[in-house]
């Protein structure tokens, strides 16, 4: 399995990609990270890349995984990741379509 880019690999690959120095590219991916930082609370998207959204998680019941005594989990805001359909499709496979299996006769 190869390994994940290092941010010295990523800014190298968008500076070569934009045809501009990797201090301007550099400049750039900081400006959109902080960007979203700014707006991820109410939703900032990256087209074609995907959208960063803030939930609120109910409370709930859950488990000390060492003790096995129930603990009340109390509601919070998490931030997620949504990834955009055309990210999905490049990256994960088609599913296949499942065949479905010829009509029986009625007698």
């Amino acid at each position: 399995m190869a390994k994940a880019l290092t941010k010295s690999q990523i800014l190298t690959q968008v500076a070569e990609g934009a045809g501009i120095t990797k201090k301007e590219a550099t400049a750039a991916v900081e400006t959109l990270v902080a960007l979203s930082y700014k707006h991820a609370k109410n939703g900032f998207t990256v087209p074609g890349l995907g959208k960063l959204v803030l939930v609120s998680r109910k409370a709930r019941m859950g488990r000390n995984p060492a003790t096995g005594e129930s603990i009340k989990i109390p509601a919070k805001k998490v931030l997620r990741f949504r990834i955009a359909k055309a990210a999905k499709d490049a990256v994960l496979p088609a599913p296949k379509a499942k065949k479905k299996a010829p009509a029986r006769k009625k007698r």
